[in-house]
Formats: C-alpha cells, sequence, structure tokens
C-alpha cells in the first residue's frame, strides 16, 4: 500500500463554512477517481496546540494509482479553486505503508 499525507494550516479569516466546503468537495473523489483504496480527512481535533488545522489521508495499491490520484482534473479542480484560496502552510508525506 502506498499512503499520501496531506496537513493544512487555514489563513486568518477562513471561515467553518469554507472549510465544510472542502471536506465536501474532497469527499467527492472517492467516487471520481477509482484508484483511491481509503479516503479519510477532516478537522485537527484541537486536543494539542500549534498542530496543522486539516488533515487528508489516501490510500493506493502503488505509486502509479497515486499519481494518477495527484494529477486528476478533478482533484487538480478542487486545489485549485477551493484549498489554494484559504491554505497559510502545507505539509505532505507520501509512504509505503
Amino acid at each position: 500500500m502506498f499512503r499520501h499525507v496531506v496537513l493544512f494550516t487555514w489563513k486568518d479569516g477562513t471561515t467553518q463554512q469554507q472549510v465544510e466546503k472542502v471536506a465536501a468537495e474532497l469527499r467527492t473523489l472517492p467516487g471520481i477517481i477509482s484508484e483511491l483504496r481509503d479516503y479519510r480527512l477532516g478537522p485537527d481535533a484541537g486536543v494539542n496546540p500549534g498542530n496543522y488545522e486539516f488533515a487528508v489521508v489516501a490510500d493506493f495499491d502503488s505509486v502509479a494509482d497515486y499519481l494518477v490520484y495527484r494529477d486528476h482534473p478533478a482533484h487538480r479542480a478542487i486545489i485549485t479553486e477551493y484549498i489554494q484560496p484559504l491554505i497559510a502552510s502545507r505539509a505532505a508525506v507520501q509512504y509505503q505503508a
């Protein structure tokens, strides 16, 4: 299995409704991109100070399947339209799980 993890911190002024819209848009991807094996996302639980504010964890059978997701037009459109305007910082990692 190949895992992709991405973390976001939102810009000041980002509303709860905007974050919910990001989540709703991202949740459409498993129905569009068949290479996704497992897809989980959500806001930080607020237990520890200093954490990133939102996480996405996606699992794939292979690196090739991850690349399909990474470059898929539906995924790219969500990033461009809903995520990029709101993010203050981003961190990501991919690894063999």
